[in-house]
């Protein structure tokens, strides 16, 4: 690294909430847990989480995985057969973010629907499904949707869209996939407790290592039967994490301590956003949670800039950058990220 690139002030890291770190209490947990060998089923502190979570979600069973993208791959494992198609958004994580995983290893044909909120209407789904006996065309057995949205700025579902989805998919026999790995940020903003969505879905996965500041982790819950079927798919993928109980128990810290804390995310997005519209900032997508995309003339020289700076962003494309905020960035990291924006990226008035 040049001087020319070293940051003149501490970093702001708005990249990702994958960025979190361990709280003290967190540590402290994760030093105290009692473990054993998960793939054994041995490991007490890792069958807590998995109990807590399915309670949480008001389903019979939970899964300990290490991370979302083998949630979500495991979830559709479980769910399908090699040459099905499944439904979900043209913005949706696996499509952009798990390196082909659902054709390379499920076999599976995507499927996609445009939406700039990376959501979609029952009607649309509907429009997409391949349910006739043609030995020519794949069924259509899984529709995925994703609560928050990452590329559609953090956006949630409401409860009675996720309703309608489900309701097609019983009438047409398919399973229903969310991956929640926000879900507690949208609990957050409609005020709807995580089951209420889990009652929606067949499988659903949640993260414990963005804004709920665990260092890895995510649990898939489900019946018993599909929940059978994705721990031996977990096994076949590498996933057994024998004394995983030092992550179990960071991830039960986070469900008991760091939720609550997750509004606090939004209201300095909140915050960040309002000042930067006052001097003139155009924000691409309405955010109501914790991430934001922010137009600029061009990404990589803007995240550049502002690196030079001390604050940390990631370009998306040609004409915009990703800020996400989290529970290390405080009030006074944001107030500093908002002087920074103005100061390096100023727009003519």
């Amino acid at each position: 690294m040049t001087p020319a690139d070293c940051p003149e002030k501490p970093v702001v890291d708005l990249r990702s909430d994958t960025l979190t770190r361990p709280s003290a209490g967190m540590r402290k947990a994760m030093a105290g847990a009692e473990v054993g060998d998960d793939v054994y089923g041995e490991d007490p502190t890792v069958k807590r989480l998995e109990t807590v979570a399915a309670e949480m979600l008001g389903k019979p069973c939970a899964l300990f995985l290490p991370t979302g993208t083998m949630a979500n791959l495991v979830a559709f494992l479980a769910q399908t057969r090699p040459g099905d198609s499944i439904i979900l958004s043209e913005s949706a994580h696996p499509i952009h973010y798990e390196n082909a995983n659902l054709s390379m290893v499920a076999g599976l044909l995507p499927c996609v629907i445009h939406d700039a909120l990376g959501k979609f209407t029952a009607d649309q789904v509907e429009q997409r499904i391949v349910r006739e006996d043609d030995p020519h065309l794949s069924w259509t057995t899984l529709v995925s949707v994703e609560n928050t949205t990452n590329r559609g700025g953090g956006a949630c579902w409401e409860l009675h869209e996720m309703e309608s989805i489900a309701a097609l998919c019983r009438r047409h026999g398919m399973r229903l996939h969310c991956d929640g790995a926000r879900i507690f940020n949208a609990c957050a903003v409609t005020n709807i407790e995580a089951r209420y969505y889990a009652k929606c879905c067949d499988t659903l996965c949640f993260c414990l290592s963005k804004g709920l500041g665990a260092p890895a982790g995510s649990l898939l819950a489900g019946d018993p039967e599909t929940m059978h079927k994705a721990l031996r798919f977990r096994k076949m993928l590498g996933g057994g994490m024998r004394q995983s109980g030092i992550l179990a128990a960071a991830g039960l810290y986070a469900l008991e301590h760091h939720l609550g804390d997750l509004a606090e995310d939004h209201r300095r997005a909140r915050r960040f956003r309002q000042a930067l519209e006052a001097e003139g900032f155009e924000f691409c997508l309405p955010s109501p949670t914790n991430i934001l995309y922010i137009r600029v003339e061009n990404s990589l020289r803007a995240v550049k800039t502002l690196k030079r700076r001390g604050v940390l962003t990631l370009a998306h494309g040609q004409d915009q950058i990703r800020a996400v905020f989290h529970r290390d960035i405080d009030d006074k990291a944001m107030e500093d990220a908002i002087e920074c924006f103005k100061q390096a990226l100023a727009l003519p008035r």
